[in-house]
């Protein structure tokens, strides 16, 4: 069933494609998991576009579950028939089904297909628990996750066609990384009125519908505050004082509960507090990062003085994107910004404005000092000199950080 139309020009996302290819054609379905409207629609287009170059009759069914064509799919029963009966028995068949979620039990149906062998099976989900649950159980080890994110600074630059400059820098920062706004005329209230409606809709079918949540203005105090203290370490108990203080009453229990929430819709990203000598996770505390820095603009608008948080947020993003494992480290009294750990490999950095003043200097490369195994260290700053290095600790500018792959 090789009817599906792919967009015009589209734009391929080379990062994600070479980490799928190894996985086609091979017995495990293949899961794509992020925000909405961070393009995993079009990984799926990109995958198609793929097979189709090395078989132009490939066998292809798609499934949009946002598309009112496949609104008679609301069972996994439905969902199997539908397959089953548009497969190609004696060929492989590649089965794209977009926004799985939204059809109850559906791991069912992917573990039905599985069995009959001529199945490769690809969808995509906006929500973490995708993977928790009844599918981990049922498809234990049949299964990847491949998270997406919002287009990293070299993506952006491509998707945008244009290049790299302190100008270009602000804008996406600004803006974020949504695929969309390329094709949106690039004036603020544009841009900012589009980022507004992708928040609600992330909030309300994301959060409070999937959720139930009827306080829906505790619900909102509580993502104004994180976009006000992106990146600064908070426990539960602290940010419910602090609300307290403000007249709004949220228990800390509650606020760990819509802090998963908000983590599950990929609407924050939560860094876990890492003792580095002891090499142990501290139960409470960490930090929280906006997966995209245009919807957290979308909240509290963009504020300059929020450049230093902003900063650390693309730079924590950044890390993701290159598939870090990273978490926010305390060594003595002092922290590190970001551990990032990935192929048993470690790295540690500090993010700052600028090294403007001796106390700042003496911070953040100090605490990078404090750290005694040989693994690369870095403080990122936006300093118009930057490359050199100290103790071996690398200072480096955050336009030269973000291009790094």
């Amino acid at each position: 069933m090789n009817k599906t139309t792919l967009p015009a020009g589209l734009k391929k996302r080379h990062e994600y494609l070479s980490r799928i290819i190894p996985f086609i054609g091979k017995n495990v379905i293949k899961v794509f998991t992020g925000q909405r409207r961070v393009g995993k629609s079009y990984i799926l287009f990109q995958i198609i576009q793929h097979l189709r170059g090395l078989e132009h009759d490939v066998p292809v069914i798609y499934i949009n579950k946002e598309d009112l064509l496949f609104d008679h799919l609301q069972t996994a029963k439905d969902l199997h028939d539908y397959i089953a009966s548009n497969i190609v028995s004696d060929r492989m068949n590649y089965i794209f089904i977009d926004e799985i979620q939204e059809i109850p039990a559906f791991e069912k149906a992917l573990r039905s297909l599985l069995l009959k062998g001529n199945c490769d099976i690809y969808c995509t989900g906006s929500n973490a628990e995708l993977l928790s649950g009844e599918l981990s159980s049922l498809l234990s080890g049949r299964f990847v996750e491949i998270k997406i994110y919002s287009l990293s600074y070299p993506e952006f630059l491509h998707f945008h066609q244009i290049q790299d400059s302190d100008k270009t820098l602000d804008r996406y920062f600004r803006y974020g990384g949504l695929p969309y706004l390329m094709h949106l005329p690039q004036e603020n209230a544009v841009l900012m009125e589009y980022l507004k409606s992708i928040y609600a809709t992330i909030v309300y079918r994301d959060v409070i519908n999937r959720y139930n949540i009827r306080s829906h203005k505790l619900l909102e105090k509580l993502i104004q505050f994180l976009a006000d203290n992106t990146g600064s370490l908070f426990s539960a108990k602290k940010i419910s004082d602090y609300l307290k203080s403000q007249q709004v009453n949220i228990a800390p229990n509650q606020i760990q509960l819509f802090i998963s929430y908000l983590a599950n819709a990929f609407i924050i990203h939560h860094a876990e507090r890492y003792d580095i000598v002891g090499k142990r996770i501290f139960e409470t505390g960490g930090k929280n990062y906006f997966e995209n820095t245009g919807l957290r603009h979308a909240v509290i608008g963009y504020r300059p003085q929020d450049l230093g948080k902003i900063l650390e947020n693309v730079a924590f993003n950044h890390l993701l994107f290159l598939g870090w494992d990273v978490k926010v480290g305390s060594i003595g009294t002092g922290e590190i910004d970001f551990v990032c750990e990935k192929n048993q490999e470690k790295m540690y950095i500090q993010v700052a404005l600028n090294l403007k003043g001796e106390k700042t200097v003496e911070r953040e490369f100090g605490n990078l000092m404090k750290i005694k195994d040989q693994y690369p260290k870095k403080v990122i700053t936006m300093d118009a000199f930057e490359g050199a290095s100290f103790e071996g600790i690398e200072h480096c500018h955050i336009r030269k950080f973000l291009l790094e792959k």
